[in-house]
């Protein structure tokens, strides 16, 4: 069971940015895996994504997922405030 959020990403993805810099700012910790640097995590992604190269995939503590999440649905997952209240 993973303990850490995973990011697989790749460094040209304008989504990826967003998302690590969203985590970023927040101070969660995640493990980022370039899925252009690391062949073996191109397998897994496909296998998430039921056969598409989709990044960012962000894998949770627990083992759900999201693809290509927006701000609004990355912080509801992570249980955090979003917006103006």
């Amino acid at each position: 069971m993973l303990d850490k959020i995973i990011v697989y990403s790749t460094a040209w993805c304008s989504d990826c940015k967003r998302v690590k810099k969203f985590l970023g700012e927040r101070q969660i910790q995640y493990e980022e895996v370039d899925i252009d640097l690391t062949p073996e995590a191109v397998t897994i992604v496909k296998q998430l994504n039921h056969g598409m190269r989709s990044v960012p995939t962000i894998v949770f503590p627990g083992g759900s997922i999201l693809v290509e999440p927006g701000a609004a649905q990355l912080a509801e997952k992570l249980g955090l405030p979003f917006g103006s209240n």
